[in-house]
């Protein structure tokens, strides 16, 4: 599908991005090992949430709309949860394109006593899994994968996990979550140590459904548990809303409202990046309040002059996803805008660094990739000229939004790709432009 953008005369609007994707899949695979049952509203309609769901259904899970659900707010389903024990599914479990499914749905099989084998597409299937074979291992599981237990798919044969305490090599909220999922039916306590903090949705669900969770700076210790099911209302997906925010930024002449966005602290980098840009008050929170036991406010973004800057250490993993739209706001910025520690972007849907330099760079950009992120030259204006998606949802919304903001058409070639994650990205962009 080729998506052709232009940059508007005025870009305006309200609207709510699709539910956070973090939390619906921990609301959905954290009630599925429940006892009792729950309500899920706001959940994401994007691909990789339905296949989380669709793994849990071939599990024996009840995922369900409610019965009234045409008076319910849209994204309203009732998990009956079957406790700690699953059904052994009868064919393999497709993932999609979704590695969040891939790697926490494998902490989870590897409590189950029974034979599972996950799968995805082929950009799934070349992402690395190693990162959590090895430590599901330490803890009992038997695992097998393609080019030595490192790539899906995986064939796993869990139960009898044993307690571990692990130094993380990498800061990622899936493999912690992937190995809070185990942990809560090993033996005694698990203790990560992380090397630094990543986003904690999986920490606070928990601990809303009766596990011990205790955190000591980057040590974190989880006490074996049984669930009890609880009601979640999913915010905002900070991720979807960044687009957004850089648009109304970049633009010349915009003012974006962004309703009931999810304002975790360990996801709202790109809000902090964003203000150490001079975003000042052209990026504003309205309000603020607190949903589901996650911090939301409404963000309304307008027009302003952004400057250059330096990213790295602690920042970069709760802002990883944004980086890709973040180098975009960089094009338009004055001065050279450095990101680094950002490695992780390589294994990502696509290579990001590389994907985002190459597009950006036939847009007229000026960016330097380098091992651990890029350098963006800061050129003030792009041009319009055709770009790929590189199967990334990602990079085909960060080209919209360039293409928002650029001189002359931008043609995005695989643009059906935002629906991985944002479904009715192009709608909502044809709202705020006003071809719609």
């Amino acid at each position: 599908m080729e998506q052709t953008v232009r940059s508007p005369q005025r870009l305006a609007g309200a609207l709510a991005v699709p539910g956070d994707k973090s939390v619906s899949h921990r609301s959905l695979i954290l009630n599925a090992i429940a006892n009792g049952g729950a309500t899920v509203s706001g959940l994401s309609d994007g691909a990789d949430v339905r296949s989380t769901a669709a793994c849990l259904r071939a599990m024996g899970v009840s995922i369900e709309p409610p019965p009234d659900s045409l008076t319910n707010q849209p994204g309203s389903f009732q998990v009956a949860g079957l406790g700690p024990n699953l059904q052994e599914p009868t064919d393999m479990l497709d993932a999609g394109n979704s590695g969040t499914s891939m790697r926490l749905l494998s902490g989870l099989l590897a409590s189950q006593g029974f034979l599972s084998v996950l799968t995805g597409d082929g950009s799934l299937r070349s992402r690395p899994m190693g990162r959590i074979v090895q430590p599901l291992q330490q803890m009992g599981a038997s695992i097998m994968g393609r080019s030595g237990n490192t790539l899906a798919p995986l064939a796993i044969r869990g139960g009898n996990l044993r307690s571990i305490e692990y130094e993380m090599p990498v800061a990622s909220a899936q493999v912690k979550s992937c190995l809070m999922l185990a942990g809560l039916s090993a033996s005694g306590p698990t203790v990560l140590h992380q090397p630094a903090l990543s986003r904690d949705h999986t920490e606070r669900m928990m601990t809303a459904m009766g596990a011990r969770v205790e955190t000591d700076d980057l040590a974190l210790t989880l006490h074996p548990a049984e669930l009890q099911a609880v009601d979640v209302a999913v915010p905002g997906d900070i991720s979807s809303a960044a687009f957004w925010m850089v648009a109304g930024l970049i633009h010349p002449n915009a003012r974006v409202t962004i309703t009931g966005v999810g304002l975790n602290p360990s996801r709202a980098g790109i809000i902090d990046a964003l203000q150490m840009m001079g975003a000042g008050d052209s990026l504003l929170l309205e309000n603020e309040r607190v949903e589901g036991g996650e911090p939301v406010a409404d963000v309304v973004a307008s027009s302003a002059s952004l400057k250059g800057i330096e990213l790295g250490g602690e920042i970069i993993p709760i802002m990883i996803d944004e980086l890709p739209v973040l180098a975009v706001a960089a094009c338009f910025a004055e001065g050279d805008t450095i990101i680094r520690d950002a490695a992780e972007l390589r294994v990502k849907e696509s290579d990001r660094i590389a994907t985002t330099v190459s597009e950006l760079t036939r847009l007229g950009g000026n960016l330097e990739p380098r091992d651990d992120g890029m350098v963006i030259h800061g050129v003030g204006k792009l041009s319009g000229a055709a770009v790929e998606s590189h199967d990334d949802h990602r990079i085909a919304m960060a080209m919209a939004v360039a293409g928002l903001a650029a001189s002359g058409d931008t043609v995005i070639h695989g643009a059906e790709d935002a629906s991985v994650s944002y479904p009715t990205f192009w709608e909502h962009l044809a709202s705020l432009t006003g071809e719609k």
